[in-house]
């Protein structure tokens, strides 16, 4: 579950913005024999901002039965209200996921110390593995590295997500944290740098619609086959910008409606993508092999 190619699957809906579970199911399906290693669900590509409890019990609970522990599964449950993160992680915890994804507090600006009280407590309160999330451009909230290898020493948080993009950091990671600690990078564009620095994977939003080329690469790059990596990389690498065209999911989700694998569905206050942009999608599906 620590190393490879991790995808942050989307949440698909019907037109009206209801939860289409029969296409999450099929999804699901689509990335086991992509050889995807792991599948994270109800992360921000699976539209968590807008998916109310319930549902997110519900998409956890559908995922977990579906996969039936053929692939492993880590369900996203940061909030930014400590009390809601415990719940959020112990009901995953009880509906089977194999590890939860917890995004830095957004909005409320907590400091490093803060921080550290907010996962600190999260671990204390649920026995299951734990990655911290940073993605300091979509919640105003910056993980500094000395917060994340303080927090690296609770046995039970077990690695990060760095999608800063910042390979400087990423590597400062990598050189002081503990070897059982895993670094992933959050940034698609940059992830094959931070693997072949001595990453332990992506979780990847590319890995939606180009799930065994991501997979192909993250082996290639873990097993020292840097010639491979770049070649794959490089077919995958207009994906890698396209798809952030526009707010993550809008992009993804159009591309895999043109896929066949999801209807248009998705909830304000994102709204589908753009028509000046489907042209530049259309080539980088191209370049990447994608019908």
């Amino acid at each position: 579950m620590l190393q490879g190619c991790k995808v942050a699957i989307v949440t698909p809906m019907f037109d009206d913005g209801s939860l289409d579970l029969d296409a999450l199911r099929a999804l699901i399906d689509f990335h086991v024999s992509a050889g995807i290693d792991s599948i994270v669900i109800v992360g921000t590509s699976g539209e968590s901002p807008t998916i109310d409890f319930d549902e997110h019990f519900l998409l956890i609970k559908t995922a977990v039965d579906h996969a039936n522990g053929r692939v492993s599964l880590i369900a996203g449950t940061g909030a930014n209200s400590t009390r809601e993160a415990i719940e959020l992680t112990a009901e995953a915890k009880v509906l089977g996921a194999d590890a939860c994804l917890l995004v830095t507090p957004y909005y409320n600006k907590p400091t490093q110390e803060g921080l550290y009280q907010h996962y600190a407590a999260v671990a204390a309160a649920v026995d299951i593995p734990q990655i911290l999330y940073n993605v300091p451009g979509r919640t105003g909230c910056d993980l500094a590295n000395d917060t994340a290898l303080r927090l690296a020493a609770i046995s039970n948080i077990v690695g990060i997500k760095d999608a800063t993009g910042s390979i400087e950091r990423g590597t400062d990671l990598i050189l002081r944290a503990p070897k059982d600690f895993a670094i992933y990078s959050g940034d698609d564009a940059t992830g094959l740098a931070l693997m072949l620095l001595g990453g332990h994977g992506v979780i990847s939003v590319t890995a939606n619609v180009a799930p065994k080329l991501m997979h192909e690469m993250c082996v290639a790059a873990r097993s020292g086959q840097i010639s491979v990596a770049c070649e794959i990389n490089a077919k995958l690498f207009g994906l890698h910008q396209k798809l952030f065209v526009e707010a993550n999911p809008i992009p993804v989700k159009w591309v895999l409606q043109q896929m066949g694998l999801i209807k248009s569905g998705i909830r304000l206050p994102m709204v589908t993508c753009s028509a000046t942009h489907h042209d530049g999608l259309r080539a980088a599906m191209k370049a990447a092999g994608i019908n």
